[in-house]
């Protein structure tokens, strides 16, 4: 076994040098991405693992509160799209999509340009979908492709280059533009005049054959496929301008001839071009949370090899098992436990915690998590979509491509808008031709530029992706973008006590046996039992057990079987004790059947914490009394939250008296003990017929119906398995105040969504009105529409500061 300590001093000689494409003279290399048409590869089943995740036995769709089954061979797959500029463009994909055999459901968010297929392969293959998106002009790539990133940079500089043509040939259209603006009737001379225009259609020529591609390439596109979408209308405006100014450039004296309009035409590409490209640099932005999480594992790991020597892997060939080397500044590429070593880890983006936390020789570590300050060496626990960042990841793409009710408005509207765009500028056209047919085509043109689906359509996702990018970097998973909305109205909020009000750990504090048991018997029998649950209480019982064992010898073997748990209540089983096989029960008083004797009585009284029994054929065996901690924020969080209207009540599973003990300490007044699952959920639906907006807290584990029966619910702790957690809202980290910072951010997000929502409403009220008579030139329309699509984006970026939930107004 290779030493930590002889890595620390030739950690650069065990690095094998990477490899690389030789690049040409003057550049760097890039990797070359797959062919766009080349999908085949992505059939194999391999290949689909990686943006992709099997279903199980029900999928939630559209909310914690329905589930619809699934057979096997169903798998859902997230995307990212290329081209995609508006609602209308999110809706033709979703049609080719859903219209293709074997393709179960379809969503694709307009904001984040990232979509949800769910498909059955034993009707399709990735290939097949991914096609049929193709075909419909825009590209379709997996949402963990290696080289997305740099086919993004390079779309980016493409864009720069197309925005400093326009902008280069603005300014020289504008300079010989000028001298008509200011000069008087007969002041130039009509050779000049001509030669000044025929210099501006010169300057034009690379505006519209370079910097204007993508919006005719779009526009043909949605004629092939007999659909619309954003970019039509603004194509026409920037042909008709084109055409009518040459046509006046050619023949001076001719029907058009009047007035010329380059400068127009080049001033709102220019406008349009800056407000598409610092639209998607917002974009980037406020997915930003989520890009870091997904690109957080490194490409290659070092492994020990079964000579004893470092290898360099791929980090798909890592293995259960493997002993792995990260070196500080690398990520943990799979769950695993230190074998040797003793390094500071930052977990932030996992766990919410900014603070780096140490690890050592036995300490679990985490994938996607940092090694901070030495080498160590892991073994692996877990890998893929086993590990707890897989599980973040899907999480936050299922959030990435949700719609909530505002935004699926939005989409609705944004075809009919658009062809009622196209027939306001008909009319419009037909109405000013008699008079001025050139100023009739360019008030249809200003009509077609000003109008701006886009704010529209992104007035809500925007909002709430930048607010779930936020939250996501305080530790707050967003399951469900739609769950923003509903917590903004939420007035009565019901916490769960163990492991949600109290730390996710307990302590045992004590221990009553019946007479002439034996304890060491008594505790491995209880471990046996407990091991199974996830259950906070029994996790600590096992962990007390394991201590006790430790202390007292070898092990002492109790074969158990056909274990059954109580969901919130304890475990049944049968074990073999006295040479004999007999029921054994491990929890409540209930589950165990255990009246009021002495031991019991007197054990009851003492806790301050939950109490489990366990007992065998003959009745009662052992009580377990255990200790637990309120959380330090617990009881400003109630305070927050009862300040901002909300009535907060405690349901708990444990005895009523140690519920009350515990709701006392949190400055809870509405307190109720002794409830079963059915119970809370009965008592919470009995809130809701009463016309109040719940939210339920719990851990996730035995509160699955009352989180997924909630108006909106949070899974709190970090023993949540998330990727079945039935919740709108995952926290990753220990501080219950992320409730209370939750529930601010939902309104400042939901006030942000009006604010938007006001503004494009009113803009295209205001806008299209003076279009129609003729008050707003082109150059005007398309500095408005880009300004109108920048104010909603950067409205909605507010949201993405840090302490959006925990200081000051939005």
């Amino acid at each position: 076994m290779v030493r930590v300590a002889s890595v620390m001093q030739g950690a650069s000689a065990i690095v094998p040098p990477l490899t690389r494409v030789d690049a040409p003279a003057g550049g760097l290399a890039s990797p070359a991405p797959r062919a766009p048409d080349d999908f085949t590869l992505l059939d194999e089943r391999d290949t689909w693992l990686e943006f992709s995740r099997p279903l199980g036995d029900t999928q939630a769709s559209g909310g914690a509160a329905t589930a619809q089954p699934v057979g096997p061979g169903r798998w859902e797959s997230t995307v990212v799209f290329e081209g995609m500029h508006c609602a209308a463009c999110a809706g033709t994909i979703e049609q080719a999509l859903r219209a293709t055999p074997g393709v179960l459901e379809a969503d694709v968010s307009a904001a984040s340009h990232r979509g949800r297929i769910v498909w059955d392969e034993q009707g399709t293959r990735p290939s097949a979908w991914m096609r049929a998106v193709q075909r419909t002009g825009y590209r379709p790539l997996p949402a963990h492709d290696a080289f997305a990133s740099a086919r993004r940079q390079a779309e980016t500089r493409k864009m720069l280059w197309r925005l400093g043509v326009a902008g280069v040939c603005m300014m020289q259209v504008m300079m010989y533009a000028a001298p008509t603006y200011f000069a008087a009737p007969g002041d130039i001379a009509p050779d000049l005049v001509n030669l000044l225009r025929w210099a501006q259609w010169v300057l034009s020529l690379p505006v519209v054959l370079f910097s204007c591609r993508p919006f005719f390439a779009n526009a043909l596109r949605d004629l092939r496929q007999r659909s619309i979408s954003m970019d039509l209308p603004v194509a026409l405006g920037m042909g008709i301008s084109f055409v009518v100014s040459s046509l006046g450039t050619f023949e001076p004296g001719g029907l058009f001839g009047r007035e010329v309009y380059f400068d127009s035409l080049t001033m709102f590409v220019f406008f349009l071009l800056t407000g598409r490209w610092l639209e998607l640099r917002m974009r980037d932005r406020t997915a930003g949370a989520l890009e870091a999480l997904m690109h957080r594992l490194p490409e290659s790991v070092q492994r020990l090899s079964a000579s004893g020597e470092w290898e360099r892997v791929v980090t798909r060939r890592v293995r259960v098992g493997d002993v792995l080397l990260v070196l500080p500044g690398e990520a943990f590429p799979a769950d695993g436990v230190v074998l040797h070593g003793h390094t500071s880890v930052d977990e932030a983006l996992l766990t919410g915690e900014s603070t780096p936390v140490a690890r050592r020789d036995g300490d679990q570590v985490i994938a996607g998590s940092h090694n901070l300050a030495a080498p160590v060496e892991v073994k692996v626990l877990r890998i893929g979509g086993d590990t707890r960042y897989a599980q973040i990841v899907s999480l936050m793409e299922q959030a990435s491509v949700s719609k909530p009710q505002l935004a699926q408005l939005a989409d609705r509207m944004a075809k009919p808008f658009l062809v009622l765009v196209l027939v306001a500028a008909a009319v419009a056209c037909a109405y000013w031709w008699p008079s001025d047919p050139g100023h009739a085509l360019m008030i249809a043109v200003a009509i077609l530029v000003v109008t701006c689906p886009c704010a529209l359509s992104l007035a809500t996702p925007a909002a709430m992706l930048a607010s779930a990018g936020a939250l996501a970097r305080n530790g707050v998973l967003v399951r469900r973008l739609q769950g923003l909305e509903t917590l903004a109205e939420v007035d009565t909020l019901v916490f769960d006590k163990t492991g949600t009000l109290t730390r996710d750990a307990f302590v045992l504090k004590d221990i009553r046996v019946r007479e002439g048991a034996a304890q060491t018997e008594v505790m491995v029998l209880a471990a046996q039992l407990a091991k199974g649950s996830l259950h906070p209480v029994s996790r600590a019982l096992v962990r007390s057990a394991e201590a006790q064992i430790d202390l007292g010898g070898a092990p002492i073997a109790i074969p158990v079987r056909d274990v059954t748990e109580v969901a919130g209540q304890g475990v049944r089983a049968s074990a073999e004790l006295a040479g004999a096989w007999q029921g054994v029960r491990l929890g409540s008083s209930a589950v165990c059947d255990v009246g009021q004797d002495t031991p019991v009585r007197d054990a009851a009284a003492a806790a301050e914490g939950p109490v489990s029994h366990l007992s065998d054929s003959r009745g009662w065996l052992a009580t377990f009394v255990f200790h637990e901690d309120l959380r330090e924020d617990a009881l400003a969080t109630v305070q927050a939250l009862e300040a901002d209207g909300v009535r907060v009540q405690l349901l708990s599973g444990d005895s009523p008296a140690a519920a009350q003990a515990l709701g006392a300490m949190a400055g809870i007044a509405q307190v109720r003990g002794a409830c079963t699952p059915d119970d809370k959920l009965a008592l919470m639906q009995a809130e809701q017929r009463a016309g109040h907006t719940v939210a339920m807290v719990g851990d996730g584990l035995n509160d699955g119906p009352v989180l997924a029966g909630a108006h909106v619910s949070f899974a709190f702790g970090r023993a949540v398995p998330l990727a079945r957690a039935q919740s709108d809202f995952v926290v990753l980290g220990e501080r219950l105040a992320a409730i209370a910072d939750t529930r601010l951010t939902s309104r400042k997000t939901m006030r942000i969504v009006r604010q938007n929502l006001a503004w494009a409403a009113a803009y295209n009220a205001v806008g299209v009105p003076m279009a129609m008579v003729g008050w707003m030139p082109p150059w005007a329309a398309g500095l408005g529409m880009a300004l109108s699509s920048l104010l909603v984006v950067g409205n909605a970026l507010r949201l993405a500061r840090r302490d959006i939930g925990t200081t000051g107004a939005a």
